[in-house]
């Protein structure tokens, strides 16, 4: 029996910028010299990103300042800055959900598991107790919690999902991401920092699961792969420190990527009797503009088929797991030109990690 991902939303936070604005912003707040600024316009001009959103205003000069700035510099503590995640995240967590629900044939007894991802921050009672005590979900409402795990993380619990509607065929399992990644700005010029703060933002992103046939376009889900590739570790990486968490992220990520792809995906492809001219639809996490690149270059795709991803990178940036369900929720969103689509969403992590999931979107039944 085939489960089926039923509905997408989301939702971000309240405060966008620009991003041009930030790039400017940038030159002021990091300290260093005038090759360091020329370093931060280049990297924010190129980054394929318009728009982001946080839920902090922290980095307008006529701003609140209610985390950065705000007596503690550029480098408030970790406390602070998971302060504002439990803060503000339980608040974007209750929205996707309650959008979930508003947005579907579901209702609030339907749903028989939830499953939250961040990687962001930490709090307990967790966002999985705020989501059941908002929507009224049931007490007995088996949650799961998928933390630390970085940008492929949604596609995990996807899989976990679809596990629990293969065991249990009544299982309407309710996914959650939200992901608040401003929170961890670190102000200095490491390459690292730099390119960390030119593509990271906040948003949430959540779907149901379940083997009803659905009642409107849905993806079909057909299967994942996993793998890590042989190099990586030390270029992606994800720590606590005490200013905030702490990211590794090198600039040669996207060549290790390429190196990466087809050992990865060559595989998937045989064992579904699938080639690359069978994916109609393609959901890569836009984990930057030249990972983009590099994936439609390695693959020889057309240059539309990325489309939905630079999208979601240019109007929202990078948020982390959240962000390969934006991808997907624009796919599932523009017009049905074919009965059934195969649709494919790929996703990257520390590890490096890649992640996928084999769909098709189907109209209703």
């Amino acid at each position: 029996m085939s489960a089926y991902i039923q509905t997408i939303q989301t939702a971000v936070p309240q405060f966008s910028y620009q991003q041009n604005e930030l790039r400017d912003r940038m030159k002021e707040i990091v300290p260093g010299s005038e090759r360091d600024e020329r370093i931060i316009h280049h990297i924010y001009s190129r980054s394929g990103i318009s728009t982001r959103y946080s839920v902090v205003d922290d980095f307008r000069k006529t701003a609140n300042h209610r985390l950065f700035f705000n007596g503690q510099g550029a480098s408030p503590g970790t406390a602070s800055r998971n302060d504002t995640y439990t803060r503000e995240g339980r608040k974007l967590f209750i929205e996707v959900a309650h959008k979930l629900l508003d947005q579907s044939e579901f209702d609030a007894d339907d749903i028989t598991h939830l499953i939250t991802v961040s990687c962001t921050g930490f709090y307990a009672p967790g966002p999985d107790y705020d989501i059941i005590k908002s929507l009224g979900l049931s007490p007995k409402t088996e949650r799961y919690h998928l933390g630390f795990m970085g940008c492929y993380a949604a596609i995990p619990a996807l899989k976990m999902a679809d596990q629990f509607c293969q065991a249990n065929p009544e299982a309407n399992v309710m996914v959650v991401s939200v992901e608040l990644c401003t929170l961890h700005f670190q102000a200095n010029p490491k390459m690292d920092d730099l390119l960390s703060a030119s593509v990271f933002a906040d948003g949430g992103a959540g779907a149901i699961v379940s083997s009803r046939k659905p009642e409107n376009t849905a993806y079909q889900v057909d299967g994942f792969a996993s793998a890590v590739t042989e190099k990586g570790k030390e270029d992606m990486a994800w720590s606590i420190g005490d200013t905030g968490f702490n990211m590794v992220l090198s600039s040669y990520i996207p060549d290790l990527l390429e190196e990466g792809l087809h050992p990865f995906l060559d595989p998937v492809l045989e064992q579904y009797e699938l080639t690359l001219s069978d994916i109609d639809l393609w959901g890569v996490h836009p984990g930057g503009r030249a990972i983009l690149d590099k994936v439609e270059k390695t693959f020889s795709l057309p240059s539309d088929s990325l489309a939905a991803s630079r999208n979601v990178l240019s109007n929202y940036g990078n948020m982390s797991s959240a962000t390969v369900l934006y991808v997907l929720k624009e796919l599932l969103d523009q017009n049905l030109e074919a009965k059934n689509q195969r649709t494919l969403a790929m996703a990257f992590g520390p590890g490096l990690t890649l992640e996928s999931a084999l769909l098709t979107k189907v109209t209703s039944h």
